[in-house]
């Protein structure tokens, strides 16, 4: 698989994100997806998303940079959002914060297979 081809199913991955297409996810995600070294499966990793979605209901992911070989994807996405209570263990209760994240996808057969993320907390803290 080339670059080109891996960074497109990638955008189009964050579109079935951002839409909330959760049938659709399947599409871009394996069946024995990893998170952090967790394994979690489609159904588990699809219920993760679920719920970020219903602790922060303005989220949306926006890539700002992207880097992709042949069986990775390197991607910084950034967030300007309103999370609802704590939020990675701050009181954020419902106040705007801007902050990134730093993700690493490693896809087998043209699927997310193992995802490593960090959330930049600080910058979230440095907010409140």
């Amino acid at each position: 698989m080339v670059k080109t081809d891996l960074a497109e199913i990638y955008r189009n991955y964050v579109t079935c994100l951002n839409r909330q297409d959760w049938p659709q996810l399947g599409q871009f995600v394996g069946d024995d997806v990893s998170y952090n070294g967790r394994r979690l499966g489609l159904s588990g990793y699809r219920a993760m998303l679920e719920q970020d979605f219903r602790d922060i209901p303005d989220l949306r992911f926006d890539v700002v940079l992207l880097i992709a070989d042949a069986s990775r994807v390197a991607s910084r996405l950034a967030f300007d959002c309103s999370p609802k209570g704590s939020f990675l263990g701050l009181d954020v209760d419902g106040r705007r914060v801007s902050f990134t994240e730093n993700v690493f996808y490693e896809f087998r057969d043209g699927k997310i297979v193992e995802v490593w993320s960090v959330i930049d907390k600080l910058a979230i803290e440095a907010q409140l």
